[in-house]
């Protein structure tokens, strides 16, 4: 049987004992090299596009540039390793799935996590990541917390989004979820063929929406077919009677 080829393996964290953990862990795996680490996004970019690894574990929460722009700048260098998120918060799911991610693991990490993770990882980079298909547009899917870790959440699935500052809260049916969105519009990243603004924080998913009508006050609620109703600011309603072709 042929000898793999070693996974070169960059791990960047802010915290000196989160990159001595990973670093034991990672002397238990077979076919890994450790090319270097870093603790801020500037030098893990600096050593990234140095030393060329195929795989970084990186932490998303750091000081200056986070996981996220770090993933985000590499993708477009020539490097453009695979990556790994690692961090403590899983409310930073929907940013990782965002940058195509190949895994999200939880701090502390555990041996097994870490194997499976590795394995996507050089399955992925096996298959040729130039061959794949390119990073969607728009946000497929959202990574939310559940009992067991982490559980992917299709955007066609959630009839309603609310946000606040740098929350988003994802509605589906009765059950919701809170994760951390990256700056910017409520809307940015999601499509628009697929969600429609009601007011300043609240999105609909267009085909969730069963129909609108005024309230006692006069004042026009959208109705989603779950049977909730969702008040609807002024400066928006003529949109939404545009999509039902009342406008």
């Amino acid at each position: 049987m042929a000898e793999q080829t070693p996974l070169r393996v960059m791990i960047v964290d802010d915290e000196p004992l989160a990159i001595e953990r990973l670093q034991l862990l990672l002397g238990r795996c077979e076919g890994v090299t450790l090319v270097g680490t870093a603790s801020d996004g500037e030098a893990a970019m600096e050593a990234a596009e140095a030393a060329e690894p195929d795989l970084l574990l990186l932490d998303i929460a750091m000081p200056g540039k986070d996981g996220i722009e770090v993933a985000r700048a590499l993708a477009a260098s020539k490097a453009d390793p695979a990556i790994i998120f690692v961090t403590a918060f899983d409310n930073f799911a929907v940013a990782a799935f965002d940058v195509a991610a190949v895994d999200y693991l939880m701090k502390p990490v555990q041996f097994d996590r870490l194997t499976g993770a590795l394995e996507r990882a050089r399955a992925a980079i096996g298959e040729g990541r130039a061959r794949q298909p390119a990073v969607p547009r728009y946000v497929q899917e959202f990574w939310v917390p559940d009992q067991l870790g982490l559980v992917r959440l299709p955007v066609r699935e959630i009839d309603r989004i609310t946000t606040d500052r740098d929350d988003m809260r994802l509605h589906v049916g009765r059950r919701n979820w809170m994760v951390y969105r990256t700056a910017g519009a409520p809307e940015d990243g999601l499509d628009p063929e697929l969600f429609i603004q009601v007011d300043s924080s609240t999105l609909l998913r267009r085909d969730a929406i069963a129909g609108m009508a005024r309230d006692a006050g006069g004042d026009w609620l959208a109705r989603l077919r779950s049977g909730e109703e969702v008040r609807m600011g002024h400066d928006h309603v003529s949109g939404v009677k545009r999509l039902l072709g009342r406008g």
